[in-house]
């Protein structure tokens, strides 16, 4: 269990340090496409990372607890199925229960949960980059080119972003399901 929790931590803090640094780089680039001012853009690109990092933990562990709650809708629909197929639950104790037929709990499908997702990302990041930019240029207009063009640019690497760490996720999971009960952690296997 132990070993669990660690391993969750060190995975967490990678993601975040990865898209931390993803971040900054993108952050300065596009601050010096804009000012054509490395002093200015570097400040940008320094200060307006860190809170979005903080603002992606926050905006990451509030999907996490999303899609946590999605995979226990399906196994409570998945168990309201197997129960009214065996005639446990009635067709009109469901209908109590949820208030109409055919109700689901899950959430959109996959593609609709990737595009909210990354709508909300966006519209979290916009307020943060003119925000910090307004707060370092005290100029509107620079802020608000760098709170829009700078959100839009970070949330494509966003998405690639969430994509890689989806495959690694998928892929260590997959290698965790696949040991054997017996020899923990493929200690004992030759």
């Amino acid at each position: 269990m132990v070993r669990i929790l660690i391993t969750a931590a060190r995975r967490l803090a990678l993601k975040i340090a990865s898209y931390g640094v993803m971040h900054l780089g993108v952050a300065i680039l596009v601050a010096f496409a804009i000012t054509r001012d490395w002093r200015l853009a570097l400040a940008v690109g320094m200060v307006e990372p860190v809170f979005q990092t903080l603002a992606y933990s926050i905006h990451d562990r509030v999907w996490h607890r999303i899609e946590r709650r999605q995979r226990l809708s399906r196994l409570e629909e998945a168990s309201e199925a197997f129960t009214a197929r065996l005639d446990v639950m009635a067709p009109r104790e469901q209908m109590r229960a949820h208030g109409h037929p055919g109700h689901s709990h899950a959430l959109p499908g996959s593609l609709k949960q990737v595009a909210a997702k990354t709508v909300t990302y966006g519209l979290m990041h916009f307020v943060v980059a003119v925000s910090v930019a307004f707060a370092l240029t005290r100029d509107w207009r620079i802020a608000l080119a760098i709170g829009t063009i700078e959100p839009l640019v970070q949330t494509v690497f966003f998405t690639l972003h969430d994509r890689v760490w989806t495959r690694i996720e998928g892929k260590t999971s997959g290698r965790a399901d696949t040991r054997p009960a017996s020899s923990p952690a493929g200690l004992g296997q030759h």
